[in-house]
Parts: structure tokens; C-alpha cells; sequence
């Protein structure tokens, strides 16, 4: 059983922001295995299926970013989903833009929906697919750069990215973390295909 996350932001005003791309990740994946995102719970948008034959659930917190832990850690309990079954997608300032990284553990880093997530889950033990966002100017305020919108050129390499990171997380539930870190890591709507 799996139990894949994407981050972001919930309301309109959020959307195709680049703090919002675990958001646009997984509901890309939901489409592509015909997965409705249609209950609540768990302070969370969710839905089932099966994506290469395993029961997994995609779900979306809806309590803003720096509290995504309280859903995950809900939704992870009440199914006892092990860690290491968990997938969180978020935004990343500190890799390429439009590139995809894949770690199997580690810190939340700067980014406080993973904080949220390690301090509540109370591990570093569960899968992370991060998507380079840019990064902002140095006189540029965070998080009113991971709160604007990508440009339409930028949207062109994004949607490329995203694209990339749905098969990626197929390929993780599939084969295995390490099949899909082997594949897709360091790839992206930018790098040569």
C-alpha cells in the first residue's frame, strides 16, 4: 500500500504557483491512472486505486503548507502506511529548475511542509520527489517568490517536468525507490531526453 503526497497551497489564488507543484504532480498522476480526487478526510483532498497493480492512495493536504505534516501523519496512521511507502512531492529552490530529485530519506531541510511532515511522522525515513522551482533573486523575498506564478515560457519546461515526475513515482511504486532514483534523477523538463 502506498500513500503518495503532493504539497502545496489550497485555493484558487494558489494555483500554478511554484510552492503548488506537488499539488499539480499528483493530480496529473490521479488523471493518468484514473484516480478521483473526491473525499475528505484527514485534513486532506484524497483518492484510491491501484497504479501498477498496488492499492495507492494520492492524497492533497488542505491545511497549507507548513502544517502538511497533521494530514499525512492522520492519513499514515489510520491506513498504517509504513514510511517507507510514503512519497512526498515538493517544490525545491536549490536544484535545477525543472529538474527532478529523488531521495529515499533525509532532513525537511528549508522547506517547511517537509519540516512539518518529519516532525510529525517523527522520521526522515520515507521517499521525497522534489522539482526545481528556480531560484530567487537575491534581494527577493522566499516566500514571495515560492508564491509566484512560473512565467509561460517557464510553464512549457514545468509541464515537461511534471509529465517526467508521474512516471517517476510510477516507476517508485513499480520497481522500487532505488529503479525510479537510477532513472529520473537529475532529469527534467530542461535536460536532454
Amino acid at each position: 500500500m502506498y500513500l503518495i503526497v503532493g504539497l502545496g497551497n489550497p485555493g484558487k489564488e494558489y494555483e500554478r504557483t511554484r510552492h503548488n507543484i506537488g499539488f499539480e504532480v499528483v493530480e496529473q498522476l490521479a488523471k493518468n491512472n484514473n484516480i478521483e480526487l473526491n473525499k475528505m478526510k484527514f485534513k486532506g483532498i484524497y483518492g484510491e486505486g491501484r497504479i501498477s497493480g498496488k492499492k495507492t492512495y494520492i492524497l492533497k493536504p488542505t491545511t497549507y503548507m507548513n502544517n502538511s505534516g497533521e494530514a499525512v501523519q492522520a492519513f499514515a496512521d489510520y491506513y498504517k502506511i509504513e514510511d517507507e511507502n510514503i512519497m512526498i512531492i515538493a517544490d525545491d529552490i536549490d536544484i535545477p529548475f525543472a529538474s527532478i530529485k529523488i531521495k529515499k530519506n533525509g532532513s525537511g531541510g528549508t522547506h517547511n511542509g517537509l519540516k512539518s511532515i518529519v516532525k510529525l511522522l517523527g522520521s526522515k525515513d520515507f521517499p521525497r520527489l522534489k522539482i526545481g522551482v528556480g531560484t530567487k533573486h537575491e534581494s527577493q523575498d522566499l516566500a514571495n517568490f515560492v508564491l509566484g506564478k512560473f512565467s509561460k515560457e517557464e510553464m512549457i519546461d514545468i509541464d515537461k517536468t511534471i509529465d517526467l515526475a508521474t512516471k517517476a513515482i510510477e516507476e517508485a511504486i513499480k520497481s522500487g525507490i532505488e529503479s525510479s532514483m537510477n532513472k529520473y534523477n537529475n532529469r527534467g523538463g530542461l535536460a536532454q531526453e
